[in-house]
């Protein structure tokens, strides 16, 4: 690695009129590739290298490199989640000022616990999705499949929502393996799964549900994905709740323009619209809905600017240090992994 001097630097800083521009424009400047309009996930490794080298609160993964490999990568694909909207893996200046990055950035320099920066940098969130990927790996080859991926969340989703995700609907897969999603895409999922309120979430689960890509859901479009969770209900003894009901109760919820059909902007416009998802495709989270879990009722009015994906990755690693406690105890020692297949710890 080559070294700037001080008066490199001051001349790259002048010359570059870095000085008349705001902070936001300055890290793009300074992160972009030379003649390079855009910034992409490369462009984001310095710093993660450097966050790593230099964080009180990541000193702990600096013996373990392959997990500082994975943390910088998830802490990216957070980022571009996120930030790039058009999901064309080329972040604007634009999407850049729109972000919450730059704040996330300067509380990661400030703050010497980095499980309290909640966005995009936390380690307790990348050891949640870490973790989650690594159980569905059955294998260990970095990819899962459809049947792996109906695991998730105790055999939440249903068969038709899991086929669209690999048909590619809602996102066209980083990797080019087929019938096979990769830790990138997987990472995309999660958000989308557990925090239906953001916008890149009701995006995602939007291109699902419309099966014929015309950009409304229509009754039909949502009785298809609705009759497999009727189905599941009825095998596991639940009151089943028919399809004609179940439209009063999103009509109602959404309140779209159109009684005929959701549009995007409808979903964007309400804050239930996470729970229309559920309904259709996600059987334990709809039965939550339905019976209003108080604990996460009494969760939700504790800190309200949490999001639920904060709530979620807050939950999931309390149960995750649990179980490693217990395994440990059980084993005799701290070493429960087969180093060999690099797992989480």
């Amino acid at each position: 690695m080559g070294i700037v001097t001080r008066d490199a630097f001051i001349t790259y800083w002048v010359d570059g009129n870095m000085l008349t521009m705001d902070v936001a424009t300055q890290i793009f400047e300074f992160l972009k590739r030379p003649g390079h309009k855009h910034l992409t996930q490369v462009d984001f490794r310095p710093i993660l290298r450097e966050l790593l080298a230099t964080h009180p609160g990541l000193k702990f993964l600096q013996n373990t490199p392959e997990f500082q490999d994975r943390y910088a990568e998830t802490v990216i694909y957070r980022i571009f989640y996120h930030m790039n909207r058009s999901g064309n893996g080329r972040l604007t200046l634009r999407e850049l000022k729109r972000g919450e990055l730059i704040s996330a950035m300067q509380q990661a320099d400030e703050e010497d616990d980095i499980n309290k920066v909640l966005r995009y940098f936390s380690y307790e969130h990348f050891y949640v999705i870490y973790c989650k990927f690594w159980e569905l790996d059955t294998d260990h080859d970095f990819f899962i499949d459809r049947e792996n991926l109906i695991r998730y969340g105790n055999h939440a989703l249903t068969y038709r929502i899991v086929d669209r995700i690999f048909s590619q609907a809602p996102r066209k897969f980083a990797g080019d393996v087929e019938g096979k999603m990769g830790y990138e895409d997987f990472v995309y999922f999660m958000l989308s799964e557990e925090d239906k309120s953001s916008e890149p979430s009701l995006e995602y689960w939007f291109k699902c549900i419309d099966l014929d890509g015309n950009g409304v859901l229509t009754p039909n479009e949502m009785q298809f994905f609705y009759e497999e969770q009727l189905h599941r209900m009825e095998c596991l003894a639940l009151e089943p709740v028919l399809f004609e009901d179940i439209l009063c109760q999103i009509i109602d919820m959404i309140a779209p323009e159109r009684e005929d059909c959701i549009t995007l902007q409808d979903l964007k416009g309400s804050k239930l619209s996470g729970n229309v998802f559920n309904i259709l495709f996600n059987l334990n989270k709809f039965v939550a809905f339905e019976t209003r879990d108080p604990f996460l009722i009494r969760q939700e009015r504790e800190d309200p600017t949490l999001t639920e994906w904060d709530r979620f990755a807050h939950r999931e690693y309390i149960r995750l240090s649990m179980e490693e406690d217990v395994e440990d105890a059980s084993n005799g020692s701290a070493d429960v992994w087969d180093e060999s297949l690099e797992a989480p710890f």
